[in-house]
């Protein structure tokens, strides 16, 4: 945001959202989007497999939680992002690679930023 805001000449002092600047500059929020994207496609690849991996990301290792709020898992940000119901959804359709990518590519056709 500070080089868009570089590039349209907003002095710092002026107290503009970053909503407006994208607007002034025609442009869009993409690097979250692509982030997302290369979640997806890595934590496919990682479920297809069933190594270590596999057992830490759903969670089928034993062990004790550590204090305070639970933190956020990948899985939970990702079925947020693909729009699924449940984790075991999401866990089958990543073991169908043809399945997974037309999921991916609904939910970054369908993303706004």
């Amino acid at each position: 945001m500070r080089f868009l805001k570089r590039m349209l000449r907003i002095p710092w002092t002026e107290k503009k959202s970053n909503e407006t600047v994208l607007i002034e500059a025609n442009s869009r929020r993409s690097l979250i989007k692509t982030i997302r994207k290369r979640q997806a496609t890595f934590l496919g690849q990682v479920m297809r497999r069933e190594k270590l991996e596999h057992f830490i990301t759903t969670g089928k290792l034993d062990g004790k939680r550590g204090r305070g709020k639970q933190r956020e898992k990948m899985m939970d940000g990702l079925k947020r992002w693909l729009g699924s119901g449940s984790s075991t959804e999401t866990i089958t359709a990543m073991a169908h690679r043809e399945l997974w990518r037309n999921m991916i590519a609904d939910a970054s056709k369908h993303d706004t930023g």
